[in-house]
């Protein structure tokens, strides 16, 4: 029996938003625009993976397109992405009064 036959809500997603600190960025081209990547959107999907994108402003500077880039596979950004989902965790308990 899944959750939503069982009676509880259809999840979809969680997601939270993750500021990368300076010394972790890095810039990437897409339609011949650098970009340096600035934050991280971490989406947990209901088969309990997680979908990790990043976005951020043009270097030459003003608003640009909301464009996504994949994270790339660096383990400071993958213990990042951990210390947030903690962290989120953490918040969520804390805000419901169940921590």
């Amino acid at each position: 029996m899944d959750a939503a036959s069982a009676g509880a809500p259809d999840v979809s997603a969680l997601a939270i938003n993750v500021v990368i600190p300076p010394e972790l960025r890095w810039t990437d081209v897409r339609r011949g625009e650098a970009f340096e990547l600035q934050t991280l959107t971490v989406r947990l999907l209901p088969d309990h993976s997680l979908a990790v994108k990043a976005y951020g402003r043009p270097v030459a500077g003003g608003r640009g397109a909301y464009v996504s880039f994949p994270m790339p596979d660096r383990p400071e950004l993958r213990a990042l992405v951990d210390a947030a989902a903690r962290h989120a965790a953490e918040l969520w308990r804390a805000s419901t009064g169940l921590g």
